[in-house]
């Protein structure tokens, strides 16, 4: 058996849109090869050729596992290695030696090799990469809504004044079915016509948009009762928090190993901050704040409608802690909770 073939080497890559940089070190750190490659898959199986042909693979730590690097993660994935998501470059070695692509890709590697990168890279394979999809396309759907009743409503106050007064005082749904069912004449007031066809496109956008989402709510929710049924049975948690979780958790939640780990996963674990002889803790404003907001969202739920939740409560402000303090160990005893009832 040769040198080469019984060398333990980590790879690591800077992924990319057109193309990604890989890089393979040996177990002490040294480069063996900076090489790049397209983004297509006969090029990720060339990627991960040319990477066993230095030694013996089995780590590579990626940049963008749910982004440009999510095809490249699955064939790898695939090919028995395990892949480590790689957050950002090494900042300190950014300001010494400079930014560049190689660089990027060799410090992917050294951080999957030392494990300063330790997460493991969602397998995306499943029904929780199918919500993800549903997730993203709601989201943007509600911010679009938003975004459409504000201008309608703000086309109102600024109408000419029978059209304003004919809306004064509407309620949004009022004023977003009305506005439905306007008829521009192109051959009367320019500005009349104009602010007609404008608050008739947005009152139908919005429409529209009521209808999809409607649509995603179901499939959302067979989703997320095919996927976790007794995460959706738990008291204050409906297909949207679930859904939220779930995503944060990904296709292979038993890379998270304990319970505190999702904790942090989700932002609600307190960090150490001590310092000589003063112990304490701070407020985590890191973690994935959808899963961090779907928390939120459950113990607000909680605190009104759960007979355990509002004695908890009664009993710490009794002890002098705020809503706001209560919340948050109400958030942590939750994600605890949650991870007992993930698909492992």
């Amino acid at each position: 058996m040769s040198i080469v073939e019984t060398r333990l080497v980590t790879g690591g890559v800077d992924t990319h849109l057109d193309v990604h940089v890989a890089a393979v070190v040996d177990d002490l750190g040294g480069v063996l090869g900076v090489e790049s490659f397209p983004t297509t898959t006969a090029g990720f199986v060339a990627l991960h050729t040319w990477m066993i042909e230095h030694g013996s693979l089995r780590r590579v730590g990626v940049e963008g596992t749910g982004a440009y690097g999510a095809g490249l993660a699955r064939t790898l994935r695939r090919a028995g290695l395990e892949v480590i998501e790689v957050d950002r470059p090494n900042r300190q070695a950014r300001r010494r030696d400079g930014k560049s692509d190689s660089l990027d890709a060799i410090e992917a590697a050294r951080a999957a090799l030392s494990g300063r990168a330790r997460g493991i890279a969602k397998s995306a394979n499943g029904n929780v990469e199918a919500l993800r999809a549903i997730v993203v396309a709601h989201r943007s759907g509600r911010q679009a809504r938003t975004r459409c009743l504000v201008q309608l409503r703000h086309l109102g106050f600024c109408a000419p004044d029978d059209l304003r007064e004919q809306f004064r005082g509407t309620t949004i749904a009022k004023l977003t079915a009305e506005a439905a069912g306007l008829r521009p004449n192109i051959d009367g007031d320019q500005i009349m016509y104009a602010t007609k066809l404008a608050m008739r496109t947005l009152a139908r956008r919005v429409h529209d948009i009521d209808n999809d989402t409607t649509l995603l709510d179901v499939e959302l929710a067979r989703l997320v009762q095919a996927t976790a049924p007794s995460l959706i049975a738990l008291h204050g948690i409906g297909p949207h928090s679930a859904a939220l979780l779930l995503v944060a958790a990904g296709d292979n939640p038993e890379r998270i190993r304990t319970e505190a780990a999702f904790a942090h996963l989700c932002g609600v674990a307190p960090l150490d901050a001590s310092s000589g002889k003063k112990p304490r803790r701070r407020l985590n404003r890191g973690g994935n704040r959808h899963a961090n907001q779907a928390l939120w969202r459950i113990t607000f739920t909680r605190m009104g409608s759960d007979p355990r939740t509002r004695r908890y409560v009664e009993r710490r402000l009794t002890e002098g802690l705020s809503k706001p303090e209560i919340m948050r160990c109400l958030k942590r005893y939750i994600a605890r909770e949650v991870f007992h009832h993930l698909p492992h």
